[in-house]
């Protein structure tokens, strides 16, 4: 179980810091022990891709090791991802590797090979790789069995996103008299301003709106912001009360943070149903938006002035509290690499995957994304004087309080698709509570199935 205040690193004035517990660096595994070998890697084009693209070359000349990175638009790989891990013959040694109910039921499937007998083998693992670096709160969403004693670790980290609130500083100061929501009824309140004052012209706020599984991590963290800190153990999370046939989506808790993302769509554009992450991140980077509750991974692109409007204009905050002065809770989820069962050189596919996120490459790769998943990489100059220092410094805060957004079910993303049908019904009109009674029962139906 992962308690209050326990979730990254042990406790909260450590989770930061987790560096002086490292242990020393001793001899290195052979790293041209494969030398002459092709790996494929397996990769949804995203900024880790780029990040490794920037690593590879030395990679390369480590190890005598050549990488054929196959890289997909991010539709595309999902599919092509799938048919990899089932082939009857190895097509990929690494993949990229969705931490979530995805992965997990890959393992269930036999499909994902553990990574624990590489990490305790000297001849393929540095001592001074630091698996401990890597928050426990991160690395529980490919442990598995999820919740039961001596797991076995199925995969790394690459990035992780969690959900903070952006801001337009320039629609804050014309529409709100620069004040910043401190709560989230100032924020449902500040959203609707913006939408009427500017009659329509700039949303008061921007959400994943679509009907489908997409929302469910922002869903996520919005619902962990009015649950609190009571704990949400693997492997049910915060939907289920300890058992799968007990969903507790009528606590008045959950009914709020539904009702919490309902509001914001309210105050968005009338288009809001049809808009996924795509278009929400980019009404928000092209200034047509006051505020924007999605993936930390956005800051970096927001900041860069050859793609976007809002350059120098954002604003970072904690999702606000339910109350003043109150804590602010959220959710994350993660990229990983991993190596499929059926690889053909899944040592030499470990070796990729320690490199390329070893304490070394992990700040140059990060700094593509802003998602580093090591703690002493937030602490790394190389790594935070490449972002937006307001950046760094929100997401450094939010880190002590977030946790896995991670269902460990098989077909959880059904279940997901009818949490935000609830919050559509909510945007529609329909009580909370009575949405949320519709939902469980539709849970109920779900669940005999």
């Amino acid at each position: 179980m992962i308690r209050r205040r326990e979730l990254l690193a042990g406790t909260a004035a450590g989770a930061l810091t987790l560096t002086a517990g490292l242990r020393p660096a001793r001899a290195a595994p052979d790293w041209k022990r494969f030398a002459g070998t092709t790996i494929t890697v397996l990769i949804a084009e995203h900024p880790v891709a780029a990040g490794i693209r920037e690593r590879l070359p030395a990679f390369e000349e480590a190890t005598g090791i050549k990488v054929d990175l196959q890289a997909l638009a991010e539709d595309l790989y999902f599919d092509r991802m799938e048919l990899a891990l089932r082939a009857s013959e190895g097509i990929a040694d690494v993949y990229f590797q969705p931490m979530d109910s995805t992965a997990y039921t890959q393992w269930r499937n036999g499909l994902i090979q553990p990574i624990s007998g590489f990490l305790s083998d000297p001849a393929l693992t540095a001592d001074d790789y630091a698996f401990d670096d890597f928050p426990p709160g991160f690395l529980v969403a490919t442990t598995y069995p999820p919740g039961e004693p001596a797991p076995e670790n199925y995969g790394v980290p690459a990035s992780f996103e969690c959900y903070i609130l952006f801001y337009n500083k320039d629609h804050v100061a014309q529409y709100l008299d620069g004040k910043v929501p401190t709560t989230m009824a100032e924020l449902h309140a500040a959203a609707r301003t913006v939408s009427e004052k500017s009659g329509g012209a700039v949303a008061g706020a921007v959400m994943r709106g679509i009907r489908s599984d997409t929302p469910i991590d922002t869903v996520t963290g919005i619902v962990y912001n009015a649950w609190g800190g009571e704990p949400t153990p693997a492997p049910y999370n915060v939907w289920f009360d300890g058992d799968w046939s007990k969903p507790r989506l009528t606590d008045p808790r959950i009914v709020k943070g539904l009702a919490d993302y309902a509001e914001l769509m309210k105050a968005g554009p009338p288009n809001i149903l049809a808009i996924d992450w795509p278009e929400a991140s980019l009404l928000f980077q092209q200034g047509r938006a006051a505020f924007f509750i999605d993936a930390s991974l956005f800051g970096p692109g927001f900041e860069d002035p050859e793609q976007s409007a809002v350059a120098g204009k954002v604003g970072y905050a904690p999702i606000p509290p339910q109350e003043p002065g109150g804590e602010s809770w959220s959710a994350h989820w993660m990229w990983g690499l991993g190596i499929p069962k059926n690889a053909r050189q899944p040592e030499a596919g470990w070796l990729f995957i320690q490199y390329m996120t070893n304490r070394d490459s992990d700040p140059v790769i990060g700094a593509f994304h802003g998602g580093a998943a090591r703690l002493s990489t937030w602490s790394n100059p190389a790594y935070t004087q490449k972002l937006n220092a307001d950046y760094v410094a929100t997401v450094q805060e939010v880190m002590k309080t977030t946790r896995s957004s991670v269902v460990f079910r098989e077909g959880w993303a059904k279940f997901a698709t009818e949490i935000v049908g609830a919050i559509h019904d909510i945007y529609a009109g329909t009580s909370p509570e009575d949405a949320a009674k519709a939902l469980t029962a539709k849970f109920e139906t779900m669940l005999k199935g």
